[in-house]
């Protein structure tokens, strides 16, 4: 019997190689820069570190999950270019000391789960269709758990690694979380540039510097998202989303057009950045960890997180430049250039 017991520890080593490598707060805070670049598919405490960093350096890897995936590898990029560092398959001492030095304290501190986290309501199940939505009352989160780890913009799956055996369905209880500003100023933005070919936004000031920068979702060939320059009209926070049959969603069965409530399960999120194109805007998403991954309805899809940053610190009237894919002719026109 000890035997078979030490055979079932050594396997679950090997399956849960987060639990046996004691993901805990401290782990994370005191994580040195990979020697090499991670694994996409695993979550290490460096990469949380990295990731947590980013995002308070105004780089936001979109969903704070712990693995070195597509959006923490773009904005990771971007910070390096930014700081004129380079960026090979590992991270350099330099730009890992300079994320470092972008903001102070603990990246992972403690929280005290508060009665407003956990009173709800709370939807039961999150409909998967459109007309199954506007029915209801609110679009809210379907657990404290989902709150909580929206609130700190992280992954539910990290959050619970973090925090083995605790109750988030429980006001008092004590977890670790991302430390991270509640409220964020930017410097004045004058431009907003949509890279449809990166999937990414990017803010810039007056003098051209970049000063945000977040992955997207961008609309598909069959709901493409605007060309050229469009400007921002309006913000709004909680919108409610207004179904119109002129979109002929494949998946809505409805003639009629009909409202869905607000909250952050809404079909936009929990905020709206409205452009002067109608129905077409920049807005949330009930699924984070798709941002940038999967195609949007021709709008820009942010994290909810992200897109509050963004439409709590743009002016109406400021330009949204949309970047369309190069054609091959125009790559080779911009490659002869270059070499002349």
């Amino acid at each position: 019997m000890t035997r078979w017991m030490l055979g079932a520890a050594m396997s679950l080593w090997f399956i849960c190689p987060v639990l046996a490598g004691n993901l805990d707060a401290n782990a994370v805070n005191d994580a040195a820069r990979p020697e090499k670049q991670p694994a996409a598919d695993k979550i290490s405490a460096a990469v949380t570190k990295l990731q947590i960093l980013l995002d308070r350096a105004q780089f936001s890897p979109g969903q704070i999950d712990g693995k070195l995936g597509d959006n923490a590898l773009k904005a990771l990029k971007r910070f390096a270019e930014q700081n004129g560092i380079g960026l090979d398959k590992a991270i350099a001492p330099e730009l890992w000391d300079r994320l470092n030095a972008a903001s102070e304290g603990p990246v992972l501190v403690d929280y005290k789960i508060a009665d407003a986290d956990v009173k709800g309501p709370f939807l039961k199940k999150l409909p998967a269709r459109l007309d199954d939505m506007k029915s209801l009352e609110a679009l809210s989160y379907t657990s404290p758990l989902e709150g909580l780890a929206e609130k700190f913009h992280m992954s539910e799956e990290l959050l619970k690694s973090l925090n083995p055996g605790k109750a988030f369905d429980n006001a008092g209880e004590t977890i670790s979380v991302a430390n991270l500003p509640a409220r964020r100023e930017l410097p004045r933005i004058v431009r907003l540039e949509i890279d449809k070919a990166r999937a990414t936004l990017s803010a810039y000031d007056s003098s051209g510097r970049l000063v945000a920068f977040y992955p997207a979702s961008i609309g598909s060939p069959d709901r493409p998202t605007p060309t050229g320059t469009l400007k921002v009209t309006a913000t709004n926070e909680q919108p409610t989303y207004r179904y119109n049959p002129e979109y002929k969603f494949k998946s809505v069965k409805s003639k009629k057009p009909f409202d869905i409530k607000p909250g952050p399960n809404n079909p936009v999120g929990a905020y709206w950045i409205g452009l002067s194109a109608q129905g077409y805007g920049i807005h949330g998403t009930a699924e984070p960890d798709k941002v940038s991954k999967s195609a949007s309805h021709g709008c820009v899809r942010l994290t909810n997180w992200d897109v509050r940053v963004l439409g709590e610190n743009v002016k109406r009237g400021t330009p949204v430049v949309f970047l369309d894919a190069p054609t091959e002719s125009s790559s080779k026109q911009q490659g002869r250039r270059a070499s002349n």
